[in-house]
C-alpha cells in the first residue's frame, strides 16, 4: 500500500511534536479525549432527527485501555467515526483553521511557551509527543466498511481497508522507548493516566471508563493455627467511570447551592477554611462564559500559596485549557481564585497569543467588575468576614507588596476599605478596629484627611 504525504504545515507541525520541542507532554491525553468527545457529540445530535442510530444517551462512552506489554495506550469512543476521505482530511492536513498564518505564528515563539489547544487537526498531532507510531481504526456511522490509517511520524501515513464492528474509532498510541530525558513508561501507569483525566478532562460531559488495579483483601482457603481463615491481598481490576462529567459552575442556581460551591471550593483548595466571597457568573452576550470565583475568608497555607502566582483556571467547554491564567485577573486581585469556562475563545493559539486575545480581554473586565462589586457588597453586609480577608493579605508580605505596586492601577474612588496608618494612631479615632472606609473617612477625618496611608490594608 502506498504512503501518503502530509501536507506542508501538518509536516512541519508533526516535526516539533516528534523532536519533543513541547515541554507539555501530558496534554496529548486531553487533546485526544476531547477528539472523541466531539465525534459522540456529533452522532448524540443526528441521533435526534435519525431513529437508526439506535443508541440512547446513556449507551455513549469513551475508554482509555493500557496494554503494558504492548506499550500502547488507546482511546476509544462509539462516536460517528470517520470514513476514508474524512480520515485523510482531518488527519492528514492542520485543521482549517490552521494554516499559513498559523505555521508562520509558531515558528515566531519560544518553545516553552508552546501550548497547542484544540481543533481536531491541529490537537490529533499532539500523540506524537509520546508515541513513535499512531494507528487510527474508524468506521462511520452509515457505512459498513471501517479504515485503518496509520504513521511513524512526518515522512507519511497509509490508509487501508478494515473491520471494526461498531461504529467508532480507535486511536492506539504506541509509547515511544525511555530515553535519559524522558521516562515515556510513566504514560502507560493506569494511576498516571486516571490523573491526567482528572487535571484535563474531569468535565467533559461523556463518561470516561478505565481498568484500574487495586488492593483488595480476600479469604484463601487455608487456615490459621486457631482454624480461623487466612487472608492475602489480591490485585483486582475494576472498570471505572473516573471523570465528573457536568462541571459544578455549569449547573443552574437551582440545582447547585452556594453551599455545594463551598464544598467544590474547600475540595479544590484541601482545606477546610470557608471562602468569605462567592461569585457565579452566567454571563451570554458578544462573549459568553460561566465563573465560579472565591475569596478567601481566613488566613490558609493553602491560599496563601495559591496565591503566590495569580491566576483563574481557564476552561472551554469543560475542557482546562490553562491551570494559571493571568490575564483574567488584575494584580490587586490576585487572591481570587475559581474558574472560567468559555465556549468563545479561540483555541488553536498558543498561550502567548491567548493573553491578547480579544474574548479574554471582556471576560477579564467583566470580572474585574464582578470583583469589586462583591468585595464592595461584603464591606456593607458582612464587614467582619470583609476583615477576615484583610487579615490574610497582612500575614502574607508578597501579596502586600503585590497589591502595592498594584495601586496605581486603581482608581482612588474604586478602593474599598483603608487602614490607619500606624504613625498616626495617636492622633486619631480608630473606626472599626483599625479599618475604615473612603465614606467613613469623608465622614470622621475629613480634616486630617492628609495623614491617613490609602491602601488596601497595607501599612506604609
Amino acid at each position: 500500500m502506498a504512503k501518503k504525504q502530509f501536507k506542508a504545515e501538518s509536516k512541519r507541525l508533526l516535526d516539533l511534536m516528534i523532536n519533543s520541542i513541547y515541554t507539555n507532554k501530558e496534554i496529548f491525553l486531553r487533546e485526544i479525549i476531547s477528539n472523541a468527545s466531539d465525534a459522540i457529540d456529533k452522532l448524540c445530535y443526528l441521533s435526534l432527527t435519525d431513529d437508526q442510530v439506535g443508541m440512547n444517551r446513556e449507551d455513549y462512552r469513551i475508554d482509555v485501555l493500557v496494554d503494558v506489554e504492548k506499550r500502547t495506550i488507546t482511546v476509544r469512543d462509539n462516536g460517528i467515526g470517520m470514513n476514508q476521505e474524512e480520515a485523510e482530511n482531518n488527519l492528514g492536513v492542520i485543521a482549517k483553521s490552521g494554516s499559513y498564518k498559523f505555521k508562520s505564528e509558531l515558528e515566531g515563539e519560544k518553545p516553552e511557551d508552546i501550548s497547542i489547544i484544540g481543533q481536531f487537526g491541529v490537537g490529533f498531532y499532539s500523540a506524537f509527543m509520546i508515541a513513535d507510531e499512531v494507528t487510527v481504526i474508524t468506521r462511520k456511522y452509515g457505512e459498513e466498511q471501517a479504515i485503518c490509517w496509520q504513521s511513524k511520524g512526518a515522512d507519511g501515513y497509509t490508509v487501508s481497508p478494515c473491520e471494526r464492528e461498531q461504529v467508532g474509532t480507535d486511536v492506539i498510541m504506541h509509547v515511544k522507548a525511555d530515553s535519559e530525558e524522558e521516562s515515556y513508561s510513566d504514560y502507560l501507569d493506569s494511576w498516571k493516566l486516571r490523573e491526567l483525566v482528572r487535571k484535563y478532562s474531569d468535565y467533559v460531559r461523556w463518561p470516561i471508563h478505565m481498568n484500574i488495579d487495586h488492593q483488595k483483601l480476600v479469604e484463601t482457603e487455608e487456615k490459621d493455627e486457631n482454624g480461623e481463615p487466612k487472608y492475602e491481598y489480591q490485585t483486582i481490576t475494576e472498570n471505572q467511570v473516573v471523570n465528573s462529567m457536568v462541571p459544578i459552575w455549569q449547573r443552574s442556581k437551582s440545582e447547585v447551592s452556594d453551599a455545594d460551591c463551598v464544598d467544590f471550593y474547600k475540595e479544590k483548595n484541601h482545606g477546610r477554611k470557608d471562602p468569605c466571597a462567592l461569585v457565579r457568573i452566567n454571563a451570554e452576550g458578544a462573549v459568553s462564559y460561566k465563573a465560579l470565583l472565591f475569596v478567601p475568608g481566613e488566613s490558609d497555607e493553602n491560599t496563601l500559596i495559591a496565591a503566590e502566582k495569580p491566576g483563574i483556571t481557564l476552561y472551554s467547554n469543560g475542557v482546562m485549557i490553562m491551570e494559571k491564567c493571568e490575564s483574567l485577573v488584575s494584580e490587586h486581585f490576585r487572591f481570587v481564585t475559581g474558574v472560567v469556562d468559555s465556549p468563545d475563545l479561540s483555541l488553536n493559539i498558543s498561550r502567548e497569543m491567548l493573553q491578547h486575545d480579544r474574548q479574554l480581554k471582556v471576560i477579564a473586565a467583566n470580572l474585574e467588575k464582578k470583583i469589586k462589586a462583591e468585595l464592595k457588597s461584603l464591606v456593607a453586609d458582612n464587614r467582619e468576614d470583609y476583615e477576615k480577608f484583610l487579615k490574610i493579605m497582612e500575614e502574607n508580605n508578597n501579596m502586600l507588596s503585590q497589591a502595592k505596586e498594584s495601586l496605581n492601577l486603581i482608581q482612588e474612588k474604586d478602593n474599598i476599605i483603608y487602614r490607619i496608618s500606624p504613625k498616626r494612631i495617636s492622633d486619631i479615632l480608630i473606626l472599626a478596629k483599625g479599618y475604615v472606609t473612603f465614606d467613613e473617612i469623608i465622614d470622621n477625618f475629613s480634616n486630617r484627611i492628609n495623614e491617613l496611608f490609602i491602601g488596601y490594608s497595607i501599612y506604609p
